[in-house]
């Protein structure tokens, strides 16, 4: 199948996050999966540039590369923590700057974090209209945990960590489909 290009982005703003923890776990669940070329996105890192932009035109490079990495990815794995009933606004800022075409068809895993379990809905409330949007292919299962799933910012619920490995499965599955189903196009259009 080849070394899929796999890039995670994470909404959180500090250096230690429990979001952070939920998206490798499930990259490495993938990992077991398929070979795995690596770029991770944290919105912490580009806040200074991010921020204050608000022209798509002058992009700051890290920005610039950071939207170029994920509009190239063959799959994403996203998460955020929860704020107020809703991912963070400069991971939302970011996606602004993503062109509406730009992620047809690519697999996405959703993952959130939140402190209590009344924030669990906004995988299927918030990110997967957002990405519905981009006509991206969500993966079925999404990966919600609350505060108290992780030990040291380690995952630790066996609960959530099955849950992250049937996301991890599927986003390896559907991202083998989508690749033969490009090849059996291309096979077909070169004949």
């Amino acid at each position: 199948m080849g070394t899929i290009k796999l890039v995670t982005l994470s909404g959180n703003l500090g250096a230690r996050s429990r979001t952070r923890a939920l998206i490798d776990a499930v990259a490495d669940g993938i990992g077991a999966h398929s070979a795995l070329q690596r770029t991770d996105i944290v919105i912490g890192d580009l806040a200074p540039e991010l921020g204050a932009l608000t022209d798509p035109a002058t992009l700051p490079p890290r920005v610039a590369a950071a939207i170029q990495a994920i509009t190239s990815a063959d799959l994403l794995v996203v998460g955020t923590p929860v704020y107020k009933g809703s991912y963070t606004g400069l991971f939302k800022h970011l996606i602004d700057f993503i062109d509406p075409n730009a992620l047809v068809g690519v697999p996405v895993v959703l993952t959130a974090t939140g402190g209590s379990p009344r924030h669990a809905l906004v995988i299927e409330h918030q990110l997967r209209p957002l990405f519905g949007f981009f006509q991206a292919h969500t993966v079925p299962t999404g990966v919600f945990a609350q505060d108290s799933d992780f030990t040291d910012y380690r995952l630790t619920n066996p609960a959530i960590a099955a849950r992250v490995a049937q996301a991890a499965e599927e986003a390896a599955l559907v991202t083998a489909l989508g690749r033969a189903a490009k090849a059996r196009t291309a096979a077909a259009v070169a004949a």
